[in-house]
C-alpha cells in the first residue's frame, strides 16, 4: 500500500509538471509509451493469450472509457488544487456501486446506499453550488471518478476470460494509438527538463495499479482501502509545500463525508461476506 500512496501522488506531481508544457493529450501519450517498454519484455509470454482475442471489443470499450478518465483526472489535476482532485476522485466506489448494479446486477445494499448519499452530500459541501462559483474543471474530475468506475466494472467483467497481465497489456497497446492520434492535434515542443517527468508519469502510472492490485490480494479490503485513504493528508501536504495549496475547512468536511461512508459500507460489506462465508461452512 505504501508503494500504491507513492505511486498515485507521484503521477499526480508528474503529470501537474508537465501540464506546464505538454498538451494532456501529449501526457497521456507519454505514459503509454513508457508503459509499452516497461511491459515490452512480458509480451511474448503474453501473447498466446492474447492472441486469442478474448472479449476484444469489451477490451477496447473498457479503454475508450479508460483513456476518457484518464484525459479528464490529468486535466483536473492542472487546473485545480490536488487535495480537491484526490477529494472528488475518491467518489469512485460510488460509481462502481451504481455501475456495478446496472451491469452486473450487483445488488444496492443499505451500507451500499448510505455511501453513495453521503458521498454526494460530501460532493455538494465540497463545491457548494449556489455560494461559491462551480469551476468547471470539478464536475471534468467527477467525470473522470465516474469513468474510473465504469472502467472498474468492466475490469471486473475481462477478468473472467482475460488474465490480469493481459488486460494491462491490451490498455498500453490501445491507449498508446489513441494518445499519439491525439496529441498531434496539439504537439507541443518536448524539452529536456520535461523528460524526468515524462519517466515518473509512466512509470507511477504502472505501479500505481500494480501495486493496489498487489495489496488487495495480500490484505483485506477492509484493511487496504482505509490506507489508501491516506492519500488525501498526504496530498494536501503536497500541494501545499510545493504549490502553496491550502485546504478549506468545506473541503475537508467534505472529504471526512466521502471517505467515512465509503468506509462504512466496506466493513459492512466485508462482515456480511465473512457471514455468508461462515453460513456457506455450517
Amino acid at each position: 500500500m505504501c508503494g500504491s500512496l507513492a505511486s498515485f501522488i507521484g503521477m499526480a506531481i508528474a503529470s501537474r509538471e508537465l501540464s506546464a508544457n505538454l498538451s494532456t493529450f501529449q501526457i497521456l501519450f507519454f505514459r503509454s509509451l513508457v508503459g509499452l517498454v516497461v511491459i515490452a519484455a512480458l509480451l511474448p509470454r503474453l501473447w498466446p493469450e492474447m492472441r486469442l482475442h478474448r472479449n476484444l471489443g469489451l477490451n477496447f470499450l473498457r479503454n475508450c472509457i479508460h483513456f476518457g478518465a484518464q484525459y479528464c483526472w490529468t486535466l483536473g489535476v492542472a487546473m485545480l488544487p490536488l487535495a480537491e482532485v484526490f477529494a472528488l476522485e475518491f467518489t469512485m466506489p460510488v460509481w462502481v456501486a451504481i455501475f456495478a448494479f446496472l451491469i452486473l446486477g450487483e445488488r444496492i445494499t443499505p451500507p451500499k446506499l448510505i455511501a453513495i448519499g453521503a458521498s454526494f452530500l460530501g460532493v455538494l459541501v465540497i463545491l457548494r453550488p449556489g455560494v461559491e462559483v462551480l469551476d468547471p474543471a470539478s464536475f471534468v474530475v467527477l467525470i473522470a471518478a465516474a469513468g474510473y468506475g465504469m472502467s472498474a466494472v468492466l475490469v471486473k467483467l475481462l477478468t473472467r476470460s482475460n488474465s490480469a497481465g493481459v488486460i494491462l497489456a491490451w490498455m498500453i497497446l490501445m491507449q498508446l494509438p489513441m494518445g499519439m492520434a491525439l496529441a498531434l492535434t496539439d504537439w507541443r515542443p518536448v524539452v529536456t527538463g520535461n523528460l524526468p517527468w515524462i519517466l515518473l508519469a509512466g512509470l507511477t502510472g504502472l505501479s500505481a495499479h500494480y501495486t493496489m492490485a498487489r495489496a488487495l490480494k495480500i490484505l483485506d479490503a477492509s484493511v487496504a482501502i482505509p490506507i489508501d485513504f491516506l492519500r488525501m493528508p498526504l496530498i494536501a501536504l503536497i500541494g501545499y509545500l510545493l504549490y502553496g495549496e491550502t485546504v478549506s475547512a468545506w473541503l475537508a468536511l467534505g472529504v471526512a463525508m466521502i471517505l467515512t461512508s465509503n468506509h462504512y459500507a466496506l466493513r459492512a460489506e466485508s462482515r456480511r461476506a465473512r457471514r455468508a462465508a461462515s453460513d456457506a461452512r455450517t
